[in-house]
């Protein structure tokens, strides 16, 4: 009797990166996703599981996401997902308990019955199509446990400005604006790291380009407080900032969360074709 054929593994769905990484480049994402997802994964049942989506060349950043999330939860998983089966390889090398690396995109190949209760893809889709984001979107939030959190966005190479927006099975709820104070001339600056969704949204007419002209022009108000230092200076022009926009960490634990650099807005006010008001 023939031997029965074998049936290839299904390819990974995406394509591969430059896998550009560098040890701590994700730490202001980290601690953001820490603070947020705690109290989801202290909740979580079983061991819950962060995936790090496209962790690139070298496996740091899957290193440090389970040690900063063990830090909220001790019983966290990890698993490095990468579509490049050389890295994968040797990211192996790194494996304990608790991180594990597999060879997969964005269909995310974990056994079932186990769900991530986070997703972390930061610089991965910065080599796509503006239009491919919606669906990439859409995929990756059907792999989510409930309660689970997408967290998709950009950083520079040394991980000193960083903008990444928040999903759940829902779709997008936030935008998370966070810099390294001491580098910033203007919020603006911020720009260059947009994630792919709101990139080449930037323009006049369109809401995120309102809300980084409003920020600016709070930071030019709020002049006076930067002789008490940049953390002063940026808490004054959030706060103005949150007269005219919708700052979620305005109604939770926002000083805590401004005075490291960070602010987080509803996406709702930042999509691509919304008109929320803002100031001329």
């Amino acid at each position: 009797m023939p031997p029965r054929p074998v049936t290839p593994p299904p390819r990974p769905v995406g394509t591969v990166t430059r896998g550009t990484t560098n040890p701590n480049r994700l730490r202001r994402m980290d601690r953001w996703i820490a603070a947020v997802c705690g109290p989801a994964l202290r909740r979580s049942g079983a061991s819950p599981v962060a995936v790090d989506l496209g962790y690139g060349a070298a496996p740091w950043t899957a290193v440090e996401l389970l040690e900063r999330l063990r830090a909220a939860e001790p019983r966290t998983r990890v698993v490095g997902v990468e579509i490049e089966p050389a890295r994968v390889e040797a990211a192996r090398a790194y494996a304990r308990e608790g991180l594990s690396f597999v060879h997969g995109g964005f269909e995310v190949p974990l056994p079932d019955p186990v769900r991530p209760l986070v997703i972390r893809a930061a610089n991965v889709l910065r080599q796509y199509d503006e239009e491919r984001v919606a669906e990439v979107w859409r995929r990756l939030c059907g792999r989510l446990a409930p309660g689970g959190l997408l967290v998709e966005g950009t950083c520079d190479e040394i991980g000193r400005r960083h903008v990444w927006v928040a999903l759940g099975p829902d779709g997008p709820r936030t935008v998370t604006f966070a810099t390294r104070l001491g580098s910033l001339d203007r919020p603006s600056d911020l720009a260059e790291r947009l994630p792919k969704a709101l990139i080449h949204r930037n323009v006049p007419g369109e809401p995120v380009h309102a809300f980084l002209r409003d920020f600016d022009r709070a930071w030019a108000a709020a002049a006076p407080y930067a002789s008490l230092g940049a953390r002063q200076r940026w808490i004054r022009a959030v706060r103005l900032l949150a007269a005219d926009w919708p700052l979620t960490d305005a109604r939770t634990d926002g000083r805590r969360r401004w005075r490291q650099g960070e602010v987080t807005v509803e996406w709702s006010a930042l999509a691509p074709g919304s008109s929320v008001g803002s100031r001329c």
